[in-house]
C-alpha cells in the first residue's frame, strides 16, 4: 500500500449533513445547470407567508410625505394669514387683571384640604378618632375639593378659561393623590391590627450604604409617615398611588434633567404657536359651516382640523409624559419613571386606555377597579364604572373652566365602551391598530368643534 493509500484510510470519515450535500449537487456558477434553473419555491415579500418583516425604508417613506403634505398646509397657511404668533396674547389667556391672581390664589387655598387630610389621618392612628367618623370627614373634605373650586370659577368673573383649568387640574389631580393617601394608611391600620408589624421594602435613596455599596433610602413604617415632608413629597411626586416607601434614583443626573428642560421651554412654545398659528384661523373658518349646518363643509372642516389637532396632542403627550413628568421625577429623584407604555402599538381600545396614562391607570386598578371586584362587581360593570367616573372627570374639566355644560366629552368618553366592543369583537391585528388611530385622529377634533362653537354662540356672538 502506497503513502497516500495509507494516509486515505487513516483519515476519519466525517458525516456529511444533508444540507451540505445539496450545496454540493449545485450546479457551479456559470455551469450550464445553472443557466438552466433559476427559479424557487418562495413568496413574494409583502406576503404574510413569507415572513418578511424590514418595513423601515416604507415607515421612513411615510415620515417624509408626512412631513411634506403638512409643510405645504403649514405654507399654505402663513401665505393666507400671515404670521398669526403672539406671545403676548397668551399672557391674557391667564390675566384679565394684572393685579389679579385668582387661579393662583385658588391653587394655594388648596393646602387646606391637604392640612386637614394629614390632620385625620393623625387623629386616626391615634384612635382619637372612629373609621367611621374618620371616612365622614374625608369624604367632606374630597367632595370640597372637587365642588370648591367650581363655586369659585362660576362667581369670580376676573378667572379666565385658561386660567380655571390649570386650577381645576390642580384640584383634580389632589383629589386623587389624597384619596389615595386616605386608602394606604386605612390599609395600614388593617395591617397593624392583624398584627402584621411591617408595611416596608428596602428601595434605592441616596445617604445610606450598604457593606456591598448599594445603596438604599431609610424605611418608613406607619404611622411614622405622617408628617409634612412625606405629604408633600407625594404631593408633588410624578404619581397619584401612594406608597410609604416610594422606589428613588440613587442621584440626580444633571445632563438628563438639562435635556428634559430644554425640551420642556421648546415643545411648550412650539404648541403654542401651532395653536395660535394653525388651529385658531381653522376653528374660526368652520363656525359659518356649523352656523349653516352645511354638512359637506362641516366635513371637510373636520378633516382640516384632525391634522393640526392630532399633531398638538402628539407633541403635548410627549411634553407632558415624557418631557415634563421625568423632569419632576428625576429632581424629586423618584425611581418609578413608567409613566407610559406603548400604546401606539394599541389593537384593542381598551388596551390603549390601559397604557397610554399610567399614573391614572394605576390609580384606578388600584382604587377604584380591584376594589369593586372584591365587593363581587363583575368586569364588565366594574369597567364600565371606570368609564363613567374618567367621563365626569373629562366633562368637569372642560365644563367648568368654559362655563358651560354639554357634556361632549362625557359622551365622547362612554362613547369608548361600544367602540372597544366593536373594535374587539370585529378587528385584531393592524386592522384593529388602524381603527384606534383613526378614533384618536377624528375623535377629538369633533370634541374640539362642539365646544368651541357653543361657546362661540354663547360668548361671542351673543355679545356682538
Amino acid at each position: 500500500m502506497s503513502g497516500s493509500a495509507k494516509r486515505r484510510a487513516a483519515a476519519p470519515k466525517v458525516a456529511r449533513s444533508p444540507s451540505l450535500r445539496r450545496e454540493e449537487r449545485k450546479p457551479e456558477e456559470g455551469s450550464q445547470a445553472a443557466w438552466l434553473s433559476c427559479h424557487r419555491l418562495q413568496e413574494s415579500l409583502l406576503s404574510s407567508a413569507s415572513g418578511y418583516s424590514n418595513y423601515r425604508g416604507i415607515l421612513n417613506w411615510c415620515v417624509v410625505m408626512l412631513v411634506l403634505s403638512n409643510a405645504r398646509l403649514f405654507l399654505e397657511n402663513l401665505i393666507k394669514y400671515g404670521i398669526l404668533v403672539d406671545p403676548i396674547q397668551v399672557v391674557s389667556l391667564f390675566l384679565k387683571d394684572p393685579y389679579s391672581w385668582p387661579a393662583l390664589c385658588l391653587i394655594i387655598v388648596s393646602n387646606f384640604f391637604v392640612i386637614v387630610t394629614l390632620h385625620v389621618e393623625r387623629s386616626l392612628a391615634r384612635d382619637v378618632l372612629s373609621e367611621g367618623f374618620g371616612l365622614f370627614l374625608h369624604s367632606i373634605n374630597l367632595i370640597g375639593i372637587l365642588s370648591f373650586p367650581v363655586g369659585v370659577v362660576l362667581t369670580v368673573s376676573s378667572i379666565t378659561p385658561v386660567g380655571a383649568e390649570i386650577a381645576l387640574m390642580c384640584y383634580t389631580i389632589l383629589f386623587l393623590k389624597l384619596f389615595s393617601y386616605k386608602d394606604v394608611n386605612r390599609w395600614c391600620r388593617e395591617l397593624q391590627k392583624a398584627k402584621v408589624r411591617t408595611l416596608t421594602r428596602s428601595q434605592s435613596a441616596p445617604g445610606l450604604k450598604k457593606e456591598n455599596g448599594e445603596v438604599v433610602q431609610p424605611v418608613a413604617v406607619y404611622p411614622g409617615n405622617l408628617t409634612y415632608k412625606d405629604m408633600y413629597y407625594f404631593l408633588f411626586a410624578p404619581t397619584l398611588c401612594y406608597e410609604l416607601n416610594f422606589p428613588r434614583s440613587p442621584r440626580i443626573r444633571k445632563r438628563f434633567l438639562l435635556r428634559r428642560l430644554f425640551e420642556m421651554l421648546f415643545f411648550i412654545q412650539l404648541l403654542v404657536g401651532l395653536i395660535q398659528q394653525w388651529m385658531v384661523p381653522t376653528i374660526k373658518n368652520s363656525m359659518k359651516p356649523f352656523k349653516d349646518m352645511n354638512y359637506s363643509r362641516m366635513i371637510e372642516r373636520l378633516l382640516k382640523l384632525a391634522v393640526p389637532n392630532h399633531l398638538i396632542w402628539l407633541i403635548f403627550f410627549y411634553w407632558f409624559f415624557h418631557s415634563s413628568m421625568n423632569f419632576v421625577a428625576e429632581l424629586m429623584q423618584f425611581g418609578d419613571r413608567e409613566f407610559y407604555r406603548d400604546w401606539w402599538n394599541s389593537e384593542t381600545v381598551t388596551y390603549f386606555w390601559k397604557n397610554w396614562n399610567i399614573p391614572v391607570h394605576k390609580w384606578c386598578s388600584r382604587h377604584f377597579y380591584k376594589p369593586m371586584l372584591k365587593k363581587g362587581v363583575n368586569k364588565r360593570m366594574a369597567q364600565t364604572w371606570v368609564f363613567l367616573a374618567s367621563a365626569f372627570f373629562h366633562e368637569y374639566l372642560v365644563s367648568v373652566p368654559l362655563k358651560m355644560f354639554r357634556l361632549w366629552a362625557f359622551m365622547g368618553m362612554m362613547a369608548q365602551l361600544p367602540l372597544a366592543w366593536l373594535v374587539g369583537r370585529f378587528l385584531s391585528g393592524n386592522y384593529g391598530n388602524a381603527a384606534v388611530w383613526l378614533s384618536l385622529i377624528i375623535g377629538q377634533p369633533v370634541a374640539v368643534l362642539m365646544y368651541v362653537h357653543d361657546f362661540y354662540i354663547l360668548n361671542i356672538e351673543g355679545n356682538q
